[in-house]
């Protein structure tokens, strides 16, 4: 257990961290994860002075080991204690794997924005709709998982 508990206080001191560092950014960092095309996109940016830019950039080598955290940690929860015991196999399974899924989706997101912020590349639309594609799966996944721990608590409650 441990381990489950160094992976969550990592990740939950990651995510403060990280959420304290790019407040200054107006509009928020989630208005650039959901701009799907070019102009979305560029509207973000461009709405930030350059050092807004820097700083969004300077995130994401640091939101990588997040992703190790939380990925770790949802992998981790479900596979070294019993709180998940209660589901059923397949809800077992998806909850062992939503978080390590969600990882790799911001890990994809990541790349992607680190390459589409590096300089104008308005001729790659598919690129955006990716990224942003890649964001919601990361987002669609991460609510799977809070939601999977909530039934089985509940679960364990009623018990």
């Amino acid at each position: 257990m441990r381990a489950v508990w160094i992976s969550a206080g990592l990740a939950v001191l990651l995510f403060a961290g990280l959420a304290g560092y790019l407040a200054p950014l107006n509009p928020g960092v989630l208005s650039l994860q959901f701009a799907a095309t070019p102009r979305a996109f560029g509207a973000v940016v461009h709405a930030w002075p350059p050092e807004h830019l820097a700083r969004y950039r300077a995130h994401l080598p640091v939101d990588g080991l997040l992703l190790l955290a939380y990925g770790s940690f949802g992998y981790l929860l479900a596979t070294r204690s019993t709180l998940l015991a209660a589901l059923r196999p397949r809800m077992r399974w998806a909850a062992t794997w939503a978080l390590p899924a969600a990882a790799l989706f911001d890990a994809i997101e990541n790349a992607l924005h680190w390459w589409l912020t590096e300089l104008p590349r308005f001729g790659v639309p598919l690129a955006y709709g990716l990224a942003a594609a890649a964001a919601g799966l990361k987002w669609l996944l991460i609510v799977a998982f809070m939601l999977l721990v909530s039934h089985a608590l509940a679960k364990r409650a009623l018990d």
